[in-house]
């Protein structure tokens, strides 16, 4: 089966965006450059924990390799709406990171959910392949990105800022408040 690698080395824009009302929001990542534009969907905490583990790997390549790395993300950062149309390739299973020493550039590849995956999860006792099921498979689409550190500080302060800005948390139990309120388990089910 054929699939495509959607490489952008490096993007002239790479963000994390949504679309819909809060409480119904897609997630999506967006690179664009030399005239293409691609969005792959994934899930609410995947960006946060994508935002979480960019900025552990940033730490780290300072701390191993001596990187410099901007004090903080832009002030004026990329607050615009994702780029139109947002058509999702494919829905992410898998992401995946490092750092190139030789280029001082965080590589951040985005990797197609596909059935493959839930058999690598379920793993089958009997197989006696040689493949290794850490690895994804290679017949599944994949956007790879290539940010420089101060891209890559703009991109976790910007997906921070994308997961915010839901729902805000419930005071009593910390589930997301909807316009019309919630029924709050520490109430007893009554409608907050």
């Amino acid at each position: 089966m054929t699939h495509q690698v959607h490489a952008f080395e490096p993007p002239e824009r790479f963000v994390a965006g949504t679309v819909g009302p809060p409480g119904e929001r897609t997630f999506f990542l967006q690179a664009r450059g030399g005239g293409r534009l691609v969005s792959v969907a994934l899930e609410k905490v995947q960006v946060s924990l994508l935002a979480e583990k960019l900025e552990e790997l940033l730490s780290e390549a300072q701390r191993r390799f001596g990187v410099e790395l901007p004090e903080a993300a832009p002030v004026t950062g990329d607050n615009d709406p994702l780029d139109t149309p947002v058509d999702e390739e494919f829905r992410v299973g898998t992401l995946g990171l490092a750092f190139d020493v030789d280029s001082a550039t965080v590589v951040i590849e985005a990797i197609a959910a596909g059935e493959a995956e839930a058999e690598v999860e379920l793993g089958d006792a009997d197989d006696d392949t040689d493949e290794d099921p850490d690895e994804p498979d290679d017949d599944l689409d994949r956007l790879r990105v290539r940010l420089t550190p101060d891209a890559t500080r703009a991109f976790i302060e910007r997906a921070r800022r994308v997961v915010n800005a839901g729902r805000p948390p419930c005071p009593l139990c910390g589930q997301p408040l909807d316009p019309a309120g919630h029924l709050c388990p520490r109430h007893n089910g009554y409608h907050r």
